[in-house]
């Protein structure tokens, strides 16, 4: 095995948390080996598809089912299309495993960069009440920070990715540093004046995204051409992603060494200083192993990959892992519960027509359990993404007329779906598979990850408020879906390693510093105590820089 120590620190991941970790890092006077197990993605060059119409694309851009149902199954899920699924992961070569009696959908990229390629950019704060539920209804741990903890890196993460949205003033749903936000349609403000009115205390408000809508000329970034084509990599750098953003300004330091094709496997540990010594890793392409190492260490795999690594890492003949000391390890698994959607038409205004294709649309914010005392049947709340849109006509016939019709389009319709709030129970969580390896020798994930009683009861009331808000708002041909409800989906999962005060009932400190290694840190989801119901990726970024001026700091002072 090789071994090196010509780096200060190392960051295994190079996704939303992990471009954050090396930019920083690097910033601040670090040496940095960043390692990454997907292929190298650069920026621009290596967005095969952007831009492209279907017709330019394989297949018309429609997945086969072949590879449905062997390679890529999430495909049958919405996320993987020809144009980006070099940037997922291949489920037949990567595998992982289910436990008794539960369904998880791991839905993992396989590319620098990460979910920053693939996510679907909705930015927001977390508000006070989010980081004090856990506490203040007895569920889980409570978090051993508090909103105001988070303010100033909010702002500076915000500052610098570009958030596009607009000021609302609400408690429980904080406002970011914006850029002005992408304006509704005028379907949109007919349905948000009529839902309001309708409802007092709903709102119906802009979307929050990562889409910027003012250049930034020092980061070589355009703003967004309104394409919502953000999947297949945006050469415009006009959404936050690695490769646009971050990778960038740590390349910019000449601290920054990339390895790609890097799959980590665990880390050693030394017991008498209580650090870790080592990062393992084998290169994929020529199978060899490697150990680096470093004072600092930043765990950024994502939530799930992380805690595989922290589990996997434990002494020769042991079942436990050097970093779980509390036993929570794996635990408090949590995702976001959706699935849940309402659609309508709205009368009139086909005189209008939307141009451009926005990322985002609408959002209306958490009306539930909002300080109120009303009883409604189940903890925390949810809140619903969606949009006011027109369908160009179908074909029908052919020749001229057909090609006449499709100039057409259809009424206005307007949908939305929920995305609701799980609760970290105990026993949702992920081991090791005792006798499954991948074909890098690493032990498969299982899980054992369930939505209940709680989660469906706020399910089924966001189905019928949906539906409510829609008729008192004057649509008709309301309906509503829902399908079936399976942890991973929404791909905001969490827990694993979750912070806390006390180090026997959490992995990490306030700092998202293990316990039980000073030199590691975690600053992706499997960090996070509780889910809150909104996307958590900004939360990540700002935890991110956050715990990178404190290590740094530690460092210095020689505490680390």
């Amino acid at each position: 095995m090789a071994s090196t120590d010509r780096y200060d620190a190392i960051v295994i991941g190079s996704g939303i948390s992990g471009g954050w970790a090396a930019k920083e890092l690097t910033e601040k006077g670090l040496r940095v080996l960043m390692l990454d197990r997907g292929h190298m993605v650069e920026h621009g060059e290596d967005y095969t598809y952007d831009g492209k119409p279907a017709y330019e694309v394989p297949a018309r851009n429609i997945m086969p089912d072949p590879l449905k149902q062997s390679d890529y199954f999430i495909a049958q899920h919405g996320y993987v299309a020809p144009s980006n699924q070099a940037f997922y992961n291949n489920d037949r070569l990567n595998p992982y495993d289910y436990g008794a009696g539960s369904k998880f959908y791991w839905i993992r990229p396989a590319a620098v960069g990460g979910k920053s390629l693939i996510w679907g950019r909705w930015s927001f704060r977390w508000s006070p009440a989010d980081f004090e539920a856990n506490k203040r209804e007895g569920i889980g741990g409570d978090w051993p920070i508090r909103y105001e903890d988070l303010v100033p890196w909010y702002s500076y993460v915000e500052k610098y990715i570009g958030v596009s949205g607009s000021r609302e003033n609400l408690a429980y749903l904080p406002d970011s540093e914006f850029q002005p936000p992408m304006p509704m349609n005028i379907a949109e403000k007919w349905m948000k004046q009529r839902l309001e009115t309708q409802f007092p205390g709903r709102k119906m408000i802009n979307a929050r995204l990562s889409n910027m809508t003012e250049d930034k000329p020092e980061q070589n970034r355009t703003k967004c051409q309104l394409r919502n084509q953000c999947g297949n990599g945006c050469s415009f750098g006009a959404y936050f992603s690695t490769q646009a953003v971050t990778l960038p300004a740590a390349r910019a330091t000449g601290r920054l060494t990339l390895r790609s094709d890097a799959v980590v496997t665990n880390l050693d540990y030394d017991p008498a200083t209580k650090k870790v010594s080592g990062v393992r890793f084998v290169d994929a392409k020529t199978g060899q192993a490697e150990t680096v190492t470093a004072r600092l260490v930043f765990l950024c795999a994502s939530a799930l990959a992380s805690t595989q690594i922290l589990m996997n890492s434990r002494p020769a003949g042991s079942g436990k892992s050097h970093f779980d000391s509390s036993g929570t390890l794996g635990r408090y698994v949590m995702d976001h519960i959706f699935r849940v959607g309402v659609k309508g038409d709205i009368p009139g205004m086909e005189e209008f027509i939307e141009y451009g294709r926005r990322p985002g649309a609408i959002y209306v914010p958490r009306f539930r359990n909002n300080g109120d005392s009303e009883d409604v049947g189940f903890k925390r709340g949810y809140g619903y993404q969606g949009g006011a849109y027109r369908e160009p006509s179908k074909p029908v016939g052919f020749g001229a007329s057909m090609k006449q019709g499709m100039r057409k389009y259809g009424g206005w319709k307007f949908q939305m779906g929920a995305f609701g709030e799980c609760l970290p129970y105990e026993d949702n969580y992920v081991a090791l598979s005792p006798d499954k390896t991948d074909r890098f020798g690493m032990p498969l994930m299982q899980f054992n990850v369930t939505f209940r009683d709680n989660e469906m009861r706020m399910m089924a009331d966001a189905r019928e408020q949906g539906e409510k808000m829609l008729r008192a708002a004057g649509l008709t041909n309301v309906t509503s879906s829902v399908r079936e409800h399976v942890p991973g989906d929404a791909i905001h999962e969490m827990g694993g390693a979750r912070m806390g005060a006390d180090p026997r009932a959490s992995v990490l400190n306030q700092w998202s510093q293990a316990h039980d290694a000073s030199n590691l840190f975690v600053t992706d989801g499997a960090q996070m105590a509780s889910i809150s119901c909104v996307n958590p990726s900004l939360t990540f970024m700002a935890l991110t820089a956050r715990a990178v001026d404190h290590a740094v700091k530690e460092m210095k002072a020689g505490r680390v």
